[in-house]
């Protein structure tokens, strides 16, 4: 073997003290992939259904569009602060508890959404809401990524951030239907009720692991902050920050653009849903394979997507495989976490909840710099171009990591 295969082999293997947990049986593996994706599923519908509930907010609180939009900022505000808070906080616990607080946590966090007396209090739940989000994903793909093989790691968080695609597919476009026959309270309520399920499944399939090591809130801090650390987030801000860049502005493009009615829009969200799915499996099939060097393809993969997205715009026949491209994107989310797991050594927990942070960074970024431009006068397919350029950013910070962790492994 040469020197470089060597050094590339130590720079991608995953870290030995990640499995804490006896590998269970298939069955049991099963089950447990599927609560917490259950609650990922939960998660996905509520961050989501705001967007296709706006005109029943609208209606319903006599509040304008802009107004409601303060609701989304809020609820990803949430996210990113709780999501290295609670993981700080939760550092000394079990896992298995830690997800069943977090689960419960966001219950009562969506059915104070659900019974809101009033705009500013229904902002304050949004916020509180989004909290354990963050959290909540990074220690369950943590205990999946325990739970499987070594080899297969990147396949079973993919499974975890499989609910958060199905709720793009199914839950968001049932969150609206509901909203719009019955009221948006009830979507709300139906989440608090999905995340007292998936409390009630784990605590069910996944058992206690008494051999697991606890982690130290002053450990998690000092190993966190390392260079390998901040670059992946970083990579996923601004490499992920494209994908948000188009999905924002899509109904308009589709309408102003492509020239289809708004009727078609749920199909177009649906198509991105789909997507969403592909993606995550891709993410974990590649991550399995290529480990960080998933990162690049993934990149690449969204740079040609982006670029060809504004011509694909012209027409609904390539539109919709168009959007079904970009939802691709995806699978750069479980090939980061993967990363961060590999890089962290004792900062597991608070650097997998700052993951979705990072991707949460990357929700602002992109919709930002895509209004800018539209804003500017570039037009509606000018969110391709924008976002094709944060994707060759993410390359950049890839190649710049790649050298890092060279050149550190030079020496030895």
């Amino acid at each position: 073997m040469s020197r470089s295969s060597r050094l590339r082999q130590r720079n991608d293997a995953p870290p030995g003290p990640l499995a804490v947990h006896a590998l269970p049986s298939p069955r049991t593996f099963r089950l447990v992939l599927f609560a917490l994706a259950m609650g990922g599923f939960a998660i996905g519908t509520s961050e989501f259904a705001m967007m296709g509930l706006m005109p029943s907010l609208v209606r319903g609180l006599g509040v304008s569009e802009p107004q409601v939009g303060h609701l989304i900022s809020a609820y990803a505000l949430g996210v990113v602060i709780g999501a290295p808070l609670l993981a700080i906080l939760g550092a000394r616990l079990p896992r298995r508890t830690l997800l069943l607080v977090l689960m419960g946590f966001y219950a009562l966090g969506n059915l104070a959404t659900a019974l809101a007396p009033t705009y500013h209090a229904l902002l304050a739940f949004r916020f509180i809401a989004g909290l354990p989000h963050g959290a909540y994903f990074g220690v369950a793909m943590l205990v999946a990524a325990s739970l499987a093989p070594a080899a297969q790691r990147g396949t079973a968080m993919s499974r975890v951030l499989l609910g958060l695609s199905v709720a793009i597919l199914v839950g968001n476009p049932l969150a609206t239907w509901m909203g719009q026959v019955l009221s948006w309270r009830y979507t709300f309520g139906v989440v608090a009720l999905l995340s007292l399920l998936t409390v009630v499944l784990v605590a069910r399939v996944l058992a206690p692991a008494p051999d697991e090591a606890r982690a130290s809130p002053l450990r998690e801090l000092r190993d966190f902050h390392r260079p390998q650390v901040w670059l992946a987030l970083v990579i996923g801000a601004v490499g992920f920050a494209g994908m948000f860049c188009v999905f924002s502005y899509l109904a308009p493009t589709l309408v102003e653009v492509t020239g289809m009615r708004e009727a078609w829009i749920p199909l177009a969200l649906a198509a991105f849903g789909v997507g969403a799915i592909i993606g995550n499996l891709a993410g974990g099939w590649l991550v399995d394979r290529y480990r960080f060097r998933a990162t690049a393809i993934v990149l690449a993969w969204s740079v040609l997507v982006l670029l060809a997205f504004p011509l694909a715009a012209l027409s609904p026949w390539t539109l919709l495989p168009a959007v079904v491209a970009v939802g691709t994107m995806g699978a750069l989310a479980p090939v980061l976490q993967s990363r961060l797991m590999d890089v962290a050594a004792q900062a597991q927990t608070l650097a997998a909840a700052s993951n979705h942070a990072a991707f949460n960074a990357a929700n602002a970024l992109g919709p930002w710099l895509g209004g800018m431009a539209i804003t500017a006068g570039l037009g509606w397919t000018s969110t391709g171009y924008i976002g094709a350029a944060t994707a060759v950013g993410g390359l950049l910070l890839y190649a710049w990591a790649r050298r890092i962790a060279r050149r550190d492994a030079e020496p030895q």
